[in-house]
């Protein structure tokens, strides 16, 4: 099991069986040496509100100091702050130990060394490491000395500058902690903008004695959804690190593509990117009025890595992570995030009338297919291979974009399936001008990849 739980983006996995003594010593010592080697001389290290954080940061640090890298204790936070104490300078290397949306038996790791996502290629050789200092049955004594260091003042000081045109904001917005990390640092915010908000569950609490931190799912926003029936305007849910936004109007719930839309529309020339996930609106509509929109691979550190590769002021996934680099540091961060989006209201833009603008689409959520971590590679492979020999039911394919899985385009909509990077499942998308094409697209691509899976 300790393979699987080194990801694409990060390191995820289920503590005591897979995120135990002696993996997160051997990943804190391996960790260390790799950031030493780079030329960090110290670490931050924060955790989010799991119940397992105590015992996984003192194995981690351990691991850490053996390595012989200064460590340095930032607490409970949410991991944009984390990353926030490497972007100002105040430190070379950060991890964030942190479960994110998953169930409460989760923990793990996201990784930032001089500014770049640790992830991919990286993980892999750093798993490699992590079993051969397993195998070889290092001992790794428990030493938990951290410098503590309180990085949640600068930031929250920070976003009180940046905001303060928001100071005694008319509005009345109801604000869902779902009990994670945001809790943290969100409140303190608020009333130094005396921002005229409700928090619901500040406390951050490991067991999410109320709701599942996911804000993905409608179930989990149902008290944001309550509340905007009454007095309230606006509402913001965050997930269980606060790296992931839902905005919530009386009439919708915004998506990450269509927040993309609505920032660019007070941003000079952008140059955005999305995701393979995201809507075509909101690519042709950024490019209809001036910006320069740009289409990218699935997950975090891909993002953060083609922001900086085409100079990208800001980036999207459907999901809610949002990455401004225009006036701030280019990570994904929900509190500056739902910030802007104030900000957008403060400036007179409504939000449902300039979404009510954009030509009419019907899209589905995305349809996961289970199916196996080898198999579902091969599958995606098998699809390009149908796709190329052509299939008649189809209209005629306007364009197939295979950096993450296969888009294929339509002149009135597109299909997307794509193997996930964090879990055994092939995930799928799809949009259309008109609900029968949609039905049309959904049908042929399932079937379809009913019968790859048989084969």
């Amino acid at each position: 099991m300790l393979e699987e739980i080194f990801r694409e983006y990060d390191i995820r996995g289920i503590y005591e069986r897979d995120l135990n003594e002696t993996s997160v010593k051997a990943i804190g010592l391996n960790l260390g040496r790799e950031m030493l080697k780079r030329g960090a001389k110290n670490v931050s290290v924060g955790y989010d509100a799991r119940l397992s954080a105590e015992d996984i940061f003192n194995w981690l640090v351990s691991g850490l100091n053996a390595s012989g890298i200064e460590v340095f204790d930032i607490g409970l936070l949410p991991t944009p702050v984390g990353y926030f104490s490497v972007f100002n300078d105040k430190f070379d290397a950060n991890i964030m130990i942190t479960g994110s949306h998953n169930p409460k038996e989760y923990n793990g790791f996201k990784i930032t060394i001089f500014k770049d996502s640790y992830f991919g290629a990286d993980l892999q050789q750093l798993k490699d490491e992590v079993v051969s200092t397993i195998k070889a049955n290092t001992q790794i004594k428990d030493d938990f000395k951290a410098v503590k260091f309180d990085i949640a003042s600068e930031y929250k000081k920070f976003i009180i500058d940046q905001f303060a045109h928001l100071k005694n904001m008319n509005l009345k917005i109801v604000m869902d902690c779902a009990n994670g990390a945001v809790g943290a640092v969100l409140p303190e915010i608020c009333e130094s903008l005396k921002i005229d908000a409700q928090i619901l569950y500040p406390n951050p609490d490991g067991n999410f004695p109320n709701h599942h931190p996911d804000p993905s799912e409608e179930k989990n926003l149902k008290d944001i959804k309550e509340a905007l029936k009454g007095e309230f305007e606006i509402g913001f849910g965050f997930d269980g690190d606060g790296d992931r936004i839902a905005v919530l109007t009386k009439n919708r719930n915004i998506k990450g593509d269509e927040l993309a839309y609505l920032y660019s529309l007070v941003m000079k020339n952008p140059r955005v990117l999305g995701e393979v996930k995201c809507s075509q609106n909101m690519y042709d509509e950024i490019d209809k009025h001036g910006g320069k929109s740009f289409m990218g691979k699935t997950g975090h550190s891909n993002i953060k890595k083609a922001m900086k590769e085409l100079n990208i002021d800001m980036a999207a996934e459907v999901s809610g992570h949002i990455f401004f680099k225009e006036r701030y540091f280019g990570f994904d961060d929900a509190l500056y995030a739902m910030f802007r989006v104030l900000e957008l209201v403060q400036k007179g833009i409504n939000l449902d009338k300039e979404l009510d603008k954009l030509p009419k689409v019907f899209s589905t959520d995305e349809i996961k297919i289970e199916t196996t971590e080898s198999k579902k590679f091969e599958i995606i492979k098998a699809l390009k291979l149908e796709l190329s020999r052509g299939i008649k039911e189809l209209p005629k394919i306007k364009e197939v974009i295979d950096i993450d899985g296969v888009r294929v385009r339509f002149e009135d909509g597109w299909a997307l399936v794509r193997a996930s990077n964090t879990t055994p499942v092939i995930v799928t998308r799809f949009e259309a001008k008109s609900e029968e094409l949609l039905n049309k697209l959904q049908d042929i691509f399932l079937g379809l990849l009913r019968k790859i899976s048989q084969i």
